[in-house]
């Protein structure tokens, strides 16, 4: 009967999930972008004036001040999740749930579908990114575990 060394097979998949040199920097610049983006321009305003947001015109849609910082600090700490090493396929899959919504809320609540492709887009990269950093998420989990 043949045993498995768990060590040697983890390091032998860790290998083949790493992105290459290319890849790896490309995957670095999106994420400080979109990273940066998320702090700066997207769930900063929805927690510094919240007040402000709520006040939207008619044809907008208007959501309760509670869900409108949940979602601010969700897309802060995502933002910051994407630049921290250990965090990013996991803010990745996070926001990349969090802009599915968003589209979705675009598309069939606000009755706007032609405003739910930026943040298809979006769901798109942060799936990309979460799929070729999937490699932290297992490095993670076997820092937990010990």
């Amino acid at each position: 009967m043949t045993t498995i060394n768990p060590t040697a097979a983890a390091l032998s998949t860790d290998v083949t999930d790493r992105p290459g040199k290319t890849r790896n920097r490309v995957l670095w610049t999106l994420q400080i972008v979109l990273g940066l983006f998320f702090i700066i321009a997207s769930g900063g305003p929805k927690l510094v004036i919240p007040h402000i947001l709520m006040k939207n015109p008619p044809e907008n849609l208007s959501i309760p001040m509670a869900l409108l910082i949940f979602i601010g600090v969700a897309e802060v700490a995502g933002g910051i999740g994407l630049m921290v090493p250990r965090l990013t396929a996991l803010a990745a899959a996070g926001l990349s749930v969090l802009t599915l919504l968003a589209a979705g809320t675009q598309a069939f609540i606000a009755d706007k579908p032609g405003m739910a492709i930026f943040p298809l887009a979006l769901t798109a990269i942060f799936a990309w990114i979460a799929y070729e950093r999937r490699a932290a998420i297992t490095d993670l989990r076997a820092s937990l575990l010990r």
